[in-house]
């Protein structure tokens, strides 16, 4: 029995959700003949109470569409310093959009409207990059699977607006941070001009994001996916997991983060473990004690087939997902238990 917990992307289709894949209706997307793409993108999009919706290959491909959609070449985004933007797309933004980051040192991937308001470049300042773009993710990865609090976003957008700023959401589980404070995407299609949501995470899919937003800011939102290489075919039959996983796999996301914060107790409860960050939804960072050496620990996992991410500057991670079985589960809580060092 192999145990991967680097990341809720390693998850196979389903057998439910491969019927579903193979008996997809397609037709070809670049047209936007695919009709299960079309479906796909239309519930999104009302689910979150937007206009437009458009399915992507990847998360990354997504939020690079968003930014170039808000953004012009010499412009600056607001993020975080543990955005995913900025660490894990490749310096797509500077690539693909000529912009630069503004990194605000927030709190596990989390800050306030008033840290906003002081990373505003004065837009008659021409010596500095002109702020264009607020961006934030929820849940925030390298923060350990941390939920925002809607109230703080709602203020952040009242900045936005009162300073011409874009505010993208970068959604890839979102869906943890929604079953995890029991809230609506209603509530967040009405502070974010642009989503993305990732279907390949949480929800199980092979492949497959959308990004979501209103006809203004969507208009450009093919032309730009073109560009970036991602106009598919008969991209339906990944479509077709996705409506599935809407369907089934959601509210199961509360397995995940129950198996979490039981993982999150044991590890708190080691000795060779220094740190655990609170553990909200399927994600568990955590950092060894001085002595503890992390490629030793690792080792020893991996022994005992358990295999866990290293995000670096010592710490460790923990991915829960639907093809983490409770039979894993209690494994991998025995094998912590019992850990020597």
């Amino acid at each position: 029995m192999n145990i991967d917990l680097r990341s809720d992307t390693v998850t196979k289709p389903t057998p439910g959700m491969l019927n579903a894949m193979m008996s997809a209706k397609v037709g070809d997307d670049v047209y936007q003949e695919d009709e299960t793409i079309n479906l796909l993108e239309a519930r999104i999009a009302k689910m979150f109470g937007k206009s437009h919706a458009m399915f992507f290959p990847s998360g990354t491909m997504a939020n690079q569409t968003a930014i170039k959609i808000h953004t012009n070449p010499g412009d600056q985004v607001i993020c975080d310093k543990y955005a995913h933007i900025y660490n894990y797309e490749g310096g797509g933004a500077s690539f693909n959009s000529g912009v630069s980051c503004k990194l605000i040192d927030g709190y596990r991937g989390m800050f306030t409207a008033k840290d906003v308001i002081e990373a505003i470049n004065p837009p008659e300042f021409y010596h500095s990059p002109l702020s264009k773009l607020v961006e934030i993710e929820n849940t925030t990865n390298k923060g350990g699977g941390a939920c925002w609090d809607l109230n703080e976003l709602e203020k952040i957008k009242q900045v936005c607006n009162t300073n011409n700023l874009g505010f993208h959401l970068d959604g890839a589980r979102l869906w943890n941070a929604l079953v995890a404070k029991n809230e609506t995407p209603q509530q967040y299609g009405a502070i974010f001009d642009t989503i993305s949501v990732c279907l390949s995470k949480g929800l199980g899919c092979p492949i497959g994001s959308v990004l979501t937003g209103d006809e203004k800011f969507m208009t450009h939102a093919l032309r730009i996916r073109k560009m970036l290489g991602g106009g598919m075919r008969q991209g339906g039959f990944l479509a077709a997991a996705g409506l599935y996983a809407l369907d089934h796999n959601i509210d199961r996301l509360k397995d995940d983060h129950t198996k979490a914060k039981e993982l999150s107790l044991i590890l708190q409860s080691l000795h060779i473990v220094k740190h655990v960050e609170p553990t909200e939804t399927n994600i568990v960072i955590f950092e060894l004690a001085k002595d503890v050496n992390s490629e030793d620990f690792i080792l020893k996992l991996k022994a005992n087939n358990i295999t866990i991410s290293d995000m670096g500057q010592g710490k460790l991670r923990l991915v829960t997902h639907i093809d983490y079985t409770d039979n894993m589960h209690s494994k991998t809580l025995e094998t912590l238990k019992q850990l020597q060092f």
